[in-house]
């Protein structure tokens, strides 16, 4: 069994010969994952490491030259400038690129937003490159995903946070519902069209879509399940069915606690969730397995916030273990972690992850 069919087969909620396993890591993880085993690139990592699922990298920016700020932001394609921000000390730094500008915070109108200089365009990505991109990937044997880069993915919320800021869309919500719609309706407008094209331009190299957009905090919804139902559902749905149309598996990143509109998500045609944070609020996997398992596959599980940086490779052992024994019967479960595996992580504790995927994960 190919690391594709082994992929396919979970997804399909058969047990294959052992779970799949995918690879979520941080730039600077990454680099010490290559030191460590003197592999030449990522390629070569993920044989090393027997990762099933490779990602490829979509359409190329093209558009207008980001604008540069004093303070060294530079805006993405929204119009949104993002600040370097280092995070932890000694060999453990990392880097990321924050929002703590807001373009369309003081916009009191609908009139203002829709007169917004910025909005993108979609030709300002170039899909050409697709094809060879697919091609590659599929000579891998591995199961072909298309996410987009953490700031350009299928999402709705999180762009109108980055645009409108966090509090003022959430306010939006109950005082101005008419700026939230018209927000979330132009966001999702311009990703329902940009994996239009995308998937058009990949053939049937696609295995798997993954959106990305947080919905819950540590400890509940950032909204209700009705406002979920009023502003997201709708968009959410119809990215969708764009996938569902070219015959893709559909899954969807959403940390925090998201339980109340998980029956939402599949109703809406979701075929697997991302990432089953452990670390919060309401998101028993024994639970979510119980309740969802016959109609959702579920990838990711492992602690970020707490194992990973903080415990040993045994407590990681057990943690891998106890997420097969929990997830992973009938099929429907894909062994990834919770989110990137972030510059706190000490490199023996990446190495013991891996290596207790394949010790713990045969069928």
């Amino acid at each position: 069994m190919n690391s594709r069919e082994r992929v396919l087969a979970a997804l399909d909620h058969r047990e294959p010969d052992r779970a799949p396993v995918d690879f979520w890591c941080t730039s600077e993880i990454t680099k010490k994952l290559l030191k460590h085993f003197g592999c030449a690139g990522q390629g070569e990592l993920l044989d090393v490491l027997g990762v099933d699922l490779v990602y490829i990298d979509g359409p190329r920016y093209v558009g207008p030259e980001p604008e540069t700020h004093p303070d060294g932001a530079v805006d993405d394609h929204w119009g949104v400038p993002r600040v370097p921000v280092q995070v932890g000390a000694g060999d453990r730094t990392g880097a990321y690129r924050e929002v703590i500008n807001f373009p369309l915070e003081k916009a009191l109108s609908v009139a203002e937003i829709h007169d917004y200089p910025k909005w993108p365009r979609i030709e300002w990505f170039d899909f050409s490159c697709v094809a060879e991109q697919v091609r590659k990937a599929r000579a891998t044997g591995k199961a072909v995903v298309f996410m987009g880069d953490r700031m350009n993915r299928c999402a709705q919320l999180k762009p109108a946070m980055y645009l409108r800021g966090v509090e003022q869309i959430l306010l939006d919500l109950v005082l101005n519902p008419d700026i939230a719609e018209y927000l979330f309706n132009r966001i999702a407008e311009f990703y329902i069209e940009y994996a239009r094209r995308m998937f058009e331009a990949a053939g049937d190299g696609i295995d798997i879509f993954m959106m990305g957009d947080d919905f819950g905090t540590q400890n509940g919804l950032f909204m209700s399940p009705d406002m979920f139902r009023r502003f997201l559902r709708p968009g959410f749905k119809a990215m969708i069915d764009v996938g569902k149309r070219h015959g893709l598996k559909v899954a969807h990143h959403s940390c925090g606690s998201i339980k109340p509109i998980i029956p939402d998500l599949i109703e809406c045609g979701l075929d697997i969730l991302n990432p089953i944070q452990p670390d919060v609020f309401d998101m028993d996997r024994r639970e979510l397995k119980r309740s969802f398992g016959d109609r959702l596959s579920f990838h990711g599980s492992i602690s970020i916030q707490k194992t990973l940086p903080f415990g040993t490779p045994e407590d990681i052992r057990a943690e891998v273990k106890e997420r097969f024994e929990t997830l992973g019967p009938g099929g429907g479960f894909i062994f990834c972690t919770a989110h990137n595996i972030q510059s706190d992580t000490p490199l023996e504790n990446a190495l013991a992850l891996f290596e207790a995927y394949h010790e713990f994960g045969s069928y």
